[in-house]
């Protein structure tokens, strides 16, 4: 009898510490974690509530970029009168070396402002090219801390540029004014060349952005790269003299340049002596069509890798 109920009693201890049956028995993590309603932390979302988040972070944005504005020039006793002085000094050994030593203002109305035009509208480009690069690298510890779309970023860079470049409008116009051209109503096309070319940069930039962080050595190569760009572009001389030495299809391929098309189309509505004529035939609509394909381009080529920035 005393067999009998040890006997029954070991297997009572043993039912009682089996572990009981989990609810998740037979399930992959995955369809454990579905099942259960949950994410991959950081993954990408689709593209249309990618760009709701964007929408969504606009007031980040705008006080990320002003903050980062005042922020940049802190240490400099002029602040941001550099924004100023920097392609101004840019523009006087340009006109010294190209207009002076070259000679390159023949043939040209009113070189000084031609000039200073090209040189401005490039160095908008140009810097939030070299600002996005290393617009992710820079902000790593921002990233690993906070959850936002990585996007802000290199929007905020291009915002920054524009800010500089509203800055330097003012001496811009002064120097085109002195240089004894006419206010006109072709002033008015400032406004869709600005903005037409801010949507091209955003879309640089967030094209470099992703480059500068997966390949670090993007960002000196960049300077290089961007160099070369802005001889190409007809920031100190007139493409239209020179591709009359060139094939037919090179000198149409400089004509097209997006940054030539931005420089062109500000020189025009600036420049009373730059005539319709003298513009690459449908500017307008190149220049639309590089800032949507690039903008666009861009865009979706930064958010295709959303989920592995700050990874590293």
């Amino acid at each position: 009898m005393s067999t009998v109920s040890d006997t029954t009693h070991q297997s009572a201890v043993a039912v009682s510490t089996r572990p009981a049956p989990s609810p998740g028995d037979g399930l992959s993590p995955t369809e454990l974690a579905a099942k259960h309603g949950l994410t991959v932390s950081g993954a990408r979302p689709s593209l249309p509530e990618y760009v709701r988040q964007l929408w969504g972070r606009r007031h980040f944005i705008v006080a990320y970029s002003v903050a980062r504005l005042t922020a940049q020039y802190t240490n400099a006793r002029l602040g941001q009168i550099w924004n100023v002085l920097t392609p101004m000094f840019n523009a006087a050994v340009y006109f010294l070396i190209f207009g002076v030593l070259m000679e390159q203002s023949r043939g040209i109305d009113n070189f000084l402002a031609y000039l200073v035009i090209g040189v401005f509208v490039f160095n908008f480009t140009q810097s939030a090219i070299l600002a996005g690069t290393r617009s992710i690298s820079d902000n790593l510890g921002l990233i690993r801390a906070l959850h936002f779309p990585r996007a802000c970023l290199p929007i905020s860079i291009t915002l920054i540029q524009l800010q500089q470049l509203l800055y330097s409008l003012i001496v811009l116009v002064s120097i085109v004014l002195m240089t004894g051209e006419p206010v006109g109503m072709r002033w008015v096309l400032i406004i869709p060349a600005l903005l037409l070319q801010c949507v091209f940069n955003v879309g640089c930039a967030m094209f470099v952005a992703r480059l500068g962080s997966e390949v670090t050595d993007v960002a000196q190569l960049m300077p290089f790269l961007l160099r070369t760009w802005m001889y190409l572009s007809g920031v100190m001389y007139s493409i239209e003299k020179v591709k009359t030495h060139l094939p037919g299809f090179a000198g149409l391929i400089l004509e097209l340049n997006p940054a030539a098309v931005y420089i062109d189309l500000m020189r025009y509505a600036l420049m009373s002596s730059v005539t319709a004529e003298q513009l690459p035939h449908h500017v307008w609509f190149a220049a639309l069509l590089w800032a949507l394909g690039v903008g666009i381009g861009g865009f979706v080529f930064f958010w295709k890798a959303e989920e592995r920035y700050g990874r590293g």
